[in-house]
């Protein structure tokens, strides 16, 4: 629980907000449009030439698929997000197929980097590709390969039960949807788009890993696998899940840590992320209330701690925890 005397997360907290409503600087394809699209064409270019220079990168297949299970996750096809269109996540089905037949069956060898675009390439029209849904700034928009951030979430969720390292991913900047059937903590995935915006690790164990992806009806599921089992486990949860609100806007809030253990022994804990993101969708109390989730209200808070600053002629400037639905 995020409590009043830990002024680094409370400062963390106030120095995100300040960052999301008052941006220092515009980029440069938000203030001139036309732009945007040679802008993106450079940057692809950029990063495409980056692939082919970087180190041993992940491409080989095998349909022999390794005996140990690494790590395992699966998630629903088909689930509510929002009012957003249910026609765009059947077409997204046809786009995680293709990842899935990319993906299924690489290996990566002991040292090597996977990159998820530079497995998959260019989820274009071309290649097969649909339209599907994507999220542009929290707001659900219609593009070509929409969908594939379920598989990128995927992947990083077994990545994170697996000898690897992240060498690169991206939170959702937006919590864009209420929560429906969630059983993963908040910020456990990862965004991706083409190819600016990547998904790459590294694996650093002393034995090759495979993934195995495929598709039934209803899941998206996903193992990684290795000739011989892993002596350490690893577990995922989070700390301080909070629901911060100031003035009328509501944001989000959790740390992910990650425990190591061997035979059942906790070897480490240690916090691998901290997630913070607006929430785009309606929040009140009796929402927070009924998931039994912690409210920090800085602006409540705040005059209370001004009227005590008065009465007491001191300074403190930070806000007290207001637990709701607790």
């Amino acid at each position: 629980m995020v409590k009043p005397t830990d002024m680094d997360t409370l400062e963390y907290i106030a120095t995100k907000i300040d960052t999301i409503e008052f941006p220092k600087r515009k980029a440069l394809s938000s203030r001139y449009p036309q732009l945007k699209g040679p802008i993106l064409a450079l940057k692809r270019a950029y990063y495409s030439l980056g692939y082919s220079l970087g180190t041993a990168s992940a491409n080989k297949h095998s349909d022999r698929f390794f005996p140990a299970i690494i790590a395992r996750g699966s998630s629903v096809l088909m689930r509510k997000l929002g009012d957003s269109d249910l026609e765009l996540q059947k077409q997204k089905i046809t786009n995680l197929k293709l990842a899935a037949e990319k993906l299924n069956g690489l290996i990566i060898e002991p040292g090597a980097t996977f990159s998820f675009w530079n497995t998959l390439g260019n989820p274009s029209l071309k290649n097969g590709y649909v339209e599907g849904m994507l999220l542009s700034e929290g707001k659900v928009v219609r593009g070509v390969g929409g969908g594939l951030c379920q598989m990128s979430n995927l992947l990083f969720w077994m990545f994170l039960h697996a000898p690897v390292e992240i060498v690169e991913r991206f939170h959702h900047s937006r919590d864009s949807f209420p929560d429906s059937g969630r059983t993963l903590p908040f910020g456990s995935g990862a965004t991706v788009f083409y190819n600016l915006i990547d998904l790459k690790i590294k694996n650093t164990s002393d034995q090759p890993i495979q993934l195995k992806i495929w598709l039934t009806d209803t899941q998206l599921k996903g193992q990684i696998l290795a000739p011989m089992p892993e002596k350490q486990k690893f577990h995922i949860h989070e700390k301080d899940h909070s629901f911060i609100k100031k003035g009328e806007k509501y944001y989000r809030y959790n740390e992910l840590w990650r425990d190591v253990l061997v035979k059942g022994t906790l070897i480490e804990s240690k916090k691998i992320y901290t997630n913070f993101a607006p929430i785009m969708y309606e929040v009140d109390e009796k929402y927070i209330t009924e998931r039994n989730i912690q409210l920090i209200d800085l602006d409540l808070e705040n005059k209370k701690e001004n009227k005590n600053n008065l009465e007491e002629n001191k300074s403190i400037g930070y806000p007290h925890l207001i637990t709701v639905g607790t």
